[in-house]
């Protein structure tokens, strides 16, 4: 008999650490698969779908940039407006979309740009904005000031707030109506949530219909995997620093994109990552709640992760 977690889960500390609708074996599965498997299509995957690996961070943040600001241009050119969800993480794509846009010299004065989540307490009040650990301050800082006069109106720039989060859905709703596509851009989190749509909200929903149906959530409890996740990629370690919960999108929104653009970046030298059991889950695991990010697969567009991160994902000690 092997020994690993499954095999030693039972009476340890962990034995109710993962989510209850995970199926630890079928994960593991996933992760054994070859590394050159990786881009094998799933019979679940929309056609238009396609993940596509990128040798270096340099190679990834230019193609999610460069894919952003075209998606950008082709709405400008066809004079019609673009809601995107966007994440803060990954980031690096953003000086890239901006270097785009300045060079073509494309107004964004078309773009709605909704933040996918924000921290909260536990009452759903968020960071200020200009606190160094909001994810409003990240977009700005990043995204819209760099863009200069061609920037997004600040009056189409959407966060997640306990007072606007809510009116997420009609904007996008009217926005589709005047002929808007919507694009979400997205990471995937350690425990496969999209946005901080968390993996044990699945419990809560009587049918996968009403769990798509969730266009919200204030003050979401976030997983302790993804309470260190954040700690060891945006908090520099320091745990005591990560708020415990946040206001977030859910399914009812980011299902509803025309198209996708996500990035798996999370690899931290040294042979070291964070994402890869991650990355496998999401393109091989079939869709359930209990795994958010399954659903992106079912959704057009590209998935851009660095080429570590397929493995082989197997023991080296660092």
């Amino acid at each position: 008999m092997p020994i690993n977690l499954m095999t030693t889960i039972s009476g340890s500390m962990l034995e109710d650490y993962f989510p209850a609708g995970w199926d630890l074996e079928a994960i593991d599965a996933c992760c054994s698969r070859p590394p050159e498997t990786i881009a094998k299509r799933e019979r679940w995957w929309n056609k238009e779908f396609k993940p596509l690996s990128c040798e270096s961070l340099e190679d990834f943040d230019v193609k999610l940039g460069h894919e952003i600001a075209h998606e950008i241009a082709a709405a400008h050119d066809a004079k019609k407006p673009i809601a995107f969800i966007l994440p803060v993480g990954p980031m690096g794509m953003y000086k890239w979309a901006v270097y785009f846009l300045k060079e073509w010299g494309v107004s964004c004065g078309h773009v709605h740009g909704f933040n996918m989540d924000e921290w909260s307490d536990s009452a759903g009040k968020t960071l200020p904005a200009k606190d160094s650990g909001s994810f409003q301050n990240a977009m700005e800082q990043a995204f819209y000031t760099p863009l200069g006069s061609l920037t997004v109106p600040k009056k189409q720039r959407h966060y997640a707030t306990k007072k606007e989060l809510p009116t997420f859905g009609k904007q996008i709703r009217d926005l589709k109506k005047k002929g808007a596509k919507l694009v979400t851009v997205f990471g995937i989190g350690r425990a496969c949530h999209i946005a901080f749509w968390e993996p044990h909200f699945a419990d809560e929903y009587a049918t996968l219909e009403d769990w798509k149906g969730a266009e919200y959530r204030i003050a979401a409890q976030l997983h302790p995997m993804t309470i260190e996740q954040n700690a060891i990629t945006s908090f520099k370690s320091r745990t005591t620093l990560v708020p415990t919960r946040a206001n977030t999108v859910g399914p009812g929104l980011f299902l509803q994109s025309d198209k996708i653009i996500g990035g798996c970046d999370g690899a931290l030298g040294r042979g070291m990552m964070w994402q890869g059991m991650s990355l496998w889950a999401t393109l091989h695991h079939k869709p359930t709640p209990w795994i958010p990010s399954t659903f992106m697969p079912t959704l057009p567009g590209k998935l851009f992760f660095l080429q570590e991160l397929a493995g082989p994902l197997e023991a080296d000690c660092n």
